[in-house]
């Protein structure tokens, strides 16, 4: 007997979670991201830099294989990796930081040039991006004032 459609109304989303059997199975939204961990070949190098932008040091440092990060109230994680372990482009991670032109201001002062200038984006946001001494695509922004609650 075929599968009787589904009443009209029911959003595709909630029917794909239907299907895979979600609904009514105690499946819960995820409520935030605890930590990011990124992978160096230089610790030395990578917590400077990570300590540059403001990140506040809570584990490791630089001469061990293994350093953790306050990132708001998550965490940045950094993990030594030998030279030979090489990866492709994996994404970017995203900060928001409530003084972002002083925050790129403070980094080109520094010898440490962004990417990108700051710009107000449509979607609602001031955002510039960065590499880190890694590869690591990095972006800082803040909501602009005309889209807060």
């Amino acid at each position: 007997m075929p599968e009787p459609a589904p009443p009209s109304g029911r959003s595709d989303a909630r029917e794909g979670r239907r299907r895979l059997g979600l609904i009514g199975c105690g499946a819960f939204m995820i409520e935030s991201i605890s930590a990011v961990t990124l992978a160096t070949h230089d610790m030395q190098r990578a917590v400077r830099f990570y300590r540059l932008l403001g990140f506040e040091l809570l584990y490791g440092g630089e001469t061990t294989a293994f350093t953790s990060f306050r990132a708001g109230t998550g965490f940045l994680n950094l993990i030594s990796q030998p030279a030979e372990r090489q990866r492709s482009w994996w994404g970017r991670v995203i900060f928001y930081h409530s003084d972002l032109d002083g925050l790129h201001a403070r980094l080109v002062a520094a010898g440490c040039p962004p990417d990108t200038a700051p710009r107000d984006a449509e979607w609602g946001e001031r955002f510039f991006h960065l590499t880190d001494p890694d590869g690591h695509e990095l972006s800082f922004a803040w909501p602009l004032d005309s889209h807060k609650d």
